[in-house]
């Protein structure tokens, strides 16, 4: 078995020249950090959903202060892990790093969610449904079954009809905005290693948690590359501390989601704490405990009883007693799984979460998402929602159309400022975002990851498009879909 060294891991190489050294890493991990937080996909996040899209109550959580919570929760674990290894962490190369892991986890954890669209997770079902029904169909992909080669038109389609989230958040790190981050910094945040122009189906079989979802596009293929080379990691493997970020998330949101609900006055403390229990002996027959002799019923009794003697605010009390009740044992194992399966993680092997195993922990998170599944996202009220955003999502990328039935020379002649003779698209050309408009060009003048260069064009044409309606905020996606309505 071969050694463990996690300083090969942690890096301050970047892939752009930079005065900063190689071997300083705090100064390198401290710039990242910098250029994240001061970022404008950060600060996007404040006005996307977490499940309850368009929403005016600040209490309600946006994908910004679930990422807050996220970045808390890898702390956490990052500290747990330490007190595990507390006795040998020179014998993994650790020794030393705390302080660098603590903030790679932490700006990973305040990042995995930045490439989501409006309206979550439907806006990318949204998407991709779109692109699946109409590909085909547009002018220049016409053409090019006509006469390209059609490996590579079956590749490129079967990406572009596969966006998602995670994919994008590399997109916009290095191709969109350039953030120039070390290797190390975005390795922690790609947390599927499967390229967009691989269907699931071809992945391996001992890859197929690590590869279930798109990893990359085709445009971050060699930045994918360089960094992988960099960072020693091998095809369809991860960077160790991705498996941190991804707990965190796990954690976090299984417990969000509920809290929102009972915010939204979807469920009662009462009926929650009814749904929970029930859920998790469904999970969990055989009641073993979760914190030394407390079993998850006595937990969730002492946190109800608790709450009820709070003159203030009852959920309030019962939220901060359940994340104590809960969140302790839930990051206790995530470092335990993290430790004990050290060699996989380490190598990006470990093939699923660090929480997903027959434990009684595993059974808690699922049972916070469950019931959110069978109880909040069926909501009236969330569904309702969700169907504003699927046409919403919908109609923007049919009234942008035009932009990609465009013959490439009369799409050029708009994207170089002419296109007189095209009215409609030249407005809505003038509509997109200068940032997108400059990374298509940009990329066009690149080495094609394709051999056909007419097919390269028209895939960063539809990657324009993804990216400016992904790019959105849940009100301004809404804003504009009513503005292009009224112009019909």
């Amino acid at each position: 078995m071969s050694k463990i060294d996690f300083g090969t891991k942690i890096s301050a190489a970047r892939p752009y020249n930079t005065k900063t050294s190689r071997d300083n890493i705090h100064r390198a991990l401290e710039s990242d950090r910098g250029r994240i937080i001061n970022s404008a996909p950060i600060r996007r996040l404040q006005q996307k959903t977490q499940v309850f899209p368009l929403e005016r109550n600040s209490a309600v959580r946006s994908r910004l202060t679930h990422s807050m919570e996220v970045q808390q929760v890898g702390r956490f674990i990052v500290h747990s892990i330490y007190e595990k290894l507390e006795r040998s962490p020179s014998c993994h190369g650790l020794e030393g790093l705390e302080r660098s892991v603590e903030s790679l986890v932490e700006i990973a954890c305040l990042m995995h969610d930045m490439g989501n669209p409006p309206f979550g997770h439907c806006g990318e079902d949204a998407i991709n449904r779109w692109f699946n029904k109409n590909v085909d169909a547009l002018y220049p992909m016409q053409q090019l079954l006509q006469g390209g080669i059609q490996s590579d038109i079956a590749s490129v389609k079967e990406e572009l009809c596969h966006f998602d989230g995670n994919a994008q958040a590399i997109r916009l790190i290095h191709s969109l905005h350039r953030f120039n981050l070390t290797y190390s910094q975005t390795a922690a945040v790609l947390k599927y290693t499967r390229p967009g122009t691989e269907a699931k189906r071809d992945s391996p079989l001992d890859k197929n948690y690590l590869t279930k979802k798109v990893g990359y596009y085709l445009t971050e293929k060699p930045f994918i590359t360089a960094l992988m080379q960099e960072m020693a990691m091998e095809k369809y493997c991860r960077h160790p501390l991705s498996y941190i970020m991804e707990a965190a998330d796990d954690i976090s949101y299984c417990l969000a989601d509920i809290e929102d609900a009972v915010e939204k006055r979807i469920l009662s403390l009462e009926k929650l704490t009814e749904l929970l229990k029930k859920t998790f002996y469904k999970l969990e027959p055989t009641n073993r405990p979760i914190y030394r002799t407390k079993t998850f019923d006595l937990a969730l009794d002492e946190v109800y009883e608790q709450s009820q003697t709070d003159e203030i605010s009852k959920p309030h009390r019962f939220f901060i007693k359940l994340r104590v009740a809960m969140v302790h044992p839930l990051v206790n194992h995530a470092a335990r799984q993290f430790t004990d399966n050290i060699h996989a993680v380490f190598s990006g092997e470990f093939n699923r979460a660090l929480l997903e195993d027959d434990s009684q922990y595993h059974a808690i998170a699922k049972t916070f998402k469950q019931v959110a599944i069978d109880h909040v996202f069926n909501d009236p009220e969330v569904e309702t929602l969700e169907l504003q955003g699927y046409k919403i999502i919908g109609g923007l990328l049919d009234e942008y159309r035009p932009l990609l039935e465009m013959p490439i020379e009369d799409f050029a002649n708009i994207v170089n400022g002419e296109g007189r003779y095209y009215p409609v698209e030249r407005r809505l050309f003038n509509k997109l975002s200068q940032k997108h408009v400059a990374a298509y060009r940009l990329a066009l003048k690149q080495t094609a990851q394709v051999d056909d260069t007419n097919l390269w064009e028209f895939y960063l044409r539809c990657r324009l498009l993804q990216d400016y309606i992904s790019g959105m905020t849940d009100q301004f996606a809404f804003d504009e879909y009513k503005s292009l309505m009224v112009t019909e």
